[in-house]
């Protein structure tokens, strides 16, 4: 039985005391994926296309992918176990000794960092789109907290 990838953008991220939440949707849900606060930097620099003096870590891992002729295709987070996420990272590599396609296991962090980075698509394994918590009610708390407090950074 083949699964079906279910395409989801990130809607937010919101501080939480030991890192970030990354709000996935589809439209029709809302996941969370939490984060630490070095990653949710990157992502939240990428978002906001923040252009940095120098090369963070997700700016070196960009260049080398470039440097090697990889292009990442899409981010799949392909399981969910015990509360903790997990993703592939599916890249295509052209050269002068032939086409490659290579899939490798990532975090899912680093994932939508690097998918955020290299704008390819993000997607979410049916099963685990299906046995992930719907976590709308917590997004749109994070909103409406926002609109209260102006002097907040806002979900980005």
């Amino acid at each position: 039985m083949i699964e079906e990838e279910i395409p989801v953008e990130v809607k937010g991220l919101v501080p939480t005391p030991s890192g970030s939440g990354v709000f996935l949707s589809s439209g029709q849900k809302v996941i969370a994926i939490f984060v630490d606060p070095s990653v949710a930097a990157a992502i939240t620099m990428f978002l906001q296309d923040i252009k940095k003096p120098r090369p963070l870590t997700h700016d070196l891992i960009g260049n080398i992918l470039t440097g090697l002729s990889v292009t990442v295709q899409k981010v799949v987070i392909n399981d969910l176990k015990e509360d903790t996420f997990f993703a592939r990272l599916h890249m295509y590599q052209q050269n002068e000794l032939g086409t490659s396609l290579v899939e490798i296991d990532a975090r899912p962090s680093d994932s939508i960092a690097l998918a955020i980075q290299q704008n390819c698509p993000i997607f979410v394994h049916e099963k685990v789109w299906h046995q992930a918590e719907d976590m709308s009610w917590a997004l749109q708390e994070a909103a409406n907290d926002l609109d209260e407090d102006e002097d907040d950074e806002g979900l980005f």
